[in-house]
This record gives C-alpha cells, structure tokens and sequence, in this order.
C-alpha cells in the first residue's frame, strides 16, 4: 500500500470512487481501441454508479477516460461537450448487474469501421479499479501494473510461445501476474499478461507475429 491508496489521487472531481476510478475505467477502453474516436458508445451503471452519476460526475469522467483524459485532466468537466464536438454517439443506461461491485460500469463500444468490443469493470475505493471483463470473457487485472493482453485462438502451444519470447528475447521483464479466460474449448482466448517494468515498443509487434494471436495490446500502468 502507498499514501495514494490512503488519501486518494489527485483528480477533478468530488469522489476517488465515482470520478477517479470510473476515469481510469475510461481509459482501460481508451487502450482497447488502440487510441481510436469511437463512433458510438452504450455506458450501462450498475449499483451506485447508476443512482448518482450525475452528481459525482461519473457520466463526465467515464467519457473523459474514454477519451484518453487522466483523472486530473481539466477537461472531465467539459468531457460532455467535447464528446460531442468529436462526434461520439453516447447513451448512459441504468441497469442491474448481477453479482456485480456497486461501482460498476459496461462500457460497449463501436469504432467507426464497425468493429466492437466490451469492458465491465469496478472501482473499489481510492480512485483503484478492477476490471472483470472484456469481450465478455473473465480477466482480473487493476491497472496498477503494466498489462499485456494478448487475444488468441485457444491452441495447444500459444501460451507457451508468448512465455518463451519473453524469456528469450525480453529476459529484463518479471511477470508478476497471469490469468487465463477462454470462450470455450478451441474458441477465444485471452492471456492477462501483469509486468513489472515497462516492456520494449517491439514486444507488442513480436508477440502479433506469433501463430493464433489475433491481437496484443499493452495497457500502461494507469
């Protein structure tokens, strides 16, 4: 624990929970889309979230992640009307998910070439987050450390193909966390992939090239 988790990040906003975390929920999806304007947006508050986000300025900061703002960016409070002016289409919906943190929030995305994807993610106090799904399939990760998420085909040999280029071609990196999720059996997959250190540009590039990975993104420690 650091004195951060204690009193807080410095932010705009009235609540770690309501504004600093659903600011670095945005950004988890900034991230997803690789940077990209989304073409519309579905922003579904479950618990807490749906019954004050107006007042604590959830709705603004969810956008302003979206967008690729921080949680001291001056620009959550106009997050509304820049949105706007970049021509996102946004919704905010209120509905109960189930078995979900009171501080919950889905956010649906689509890009402009058509393309979507999902995140259902938590803040838990203190302006900490933890992310429970993207693409409807479980993860389990904070932003607290550096991520990798590697999208794949679940084939035998793929985790071990990642694993092995980290170790002999990025022997510095020290994974400290990994988690699993798959669709089904021979479906989809994601690894989770939590670092130490910040891995070299050409990583996410090598760990592409490999047989039955789709994608590989890096989400920066938030």
């Amino acid at each position: 624990m650091n004195v951060f988790d204690i009193i807080g990040p410095v932010m705009i906003g009235p609540s770690s929970s309501h504004t600093a975390g659903a600011v670095r929920i945005g950004r988890v999806v900034n991230k997803l889309m690789d940077g990209q304007t989304p073409a519309k947006l579905e922003l579904i508050l479950s618990g807490s979230f749906a019954q004050t986000y107006r007042g604590h300025g959830t709705d603004r900061a969810l956008l302003a992640g979206v967008m690729g703002f921080h949680s001291y960016s001056e620009e959550i409070r106009d997050a509304l009307r820049i949105a706007d002016r970049r021509g996102i289409r946004y919704e905010f919906v209120k509905r109960d998910l189930p078995g979900a943190h009171p501080n919950t929030a889905r956010i649906v995305y689509t890009l402009a070439d058509g393309s979507s994807g999902s995140v259902q993610a938590a803040s838990v106090g203190g302006g900490n987050i933890r992310v429970d799904l993207i693409n409807d399939m479980h993860v389990d990760f904070s932003g607290d450390s550096n991520t990798l998420l590697v999208m794949h085909l679940d084939r035998p040999g793929v985790i071990a193909a990642v694993t092995n280029l980290m170790r002999e071609e990025y022997a510095d990196l020290n994974i400290c966390n990994f988690h699993l999720s798959r669709e089904q059996r021979g479906g989809n997959a994601i690894m989770t992939i939590e670092i130490d250190n910040m891995p070299p540009a050409e990583l996410i590039g090598d760990i592409r090239k490999l047989e039955h990975v789709t994608n590989a993104l890096l989400i920066r420690r938030l």
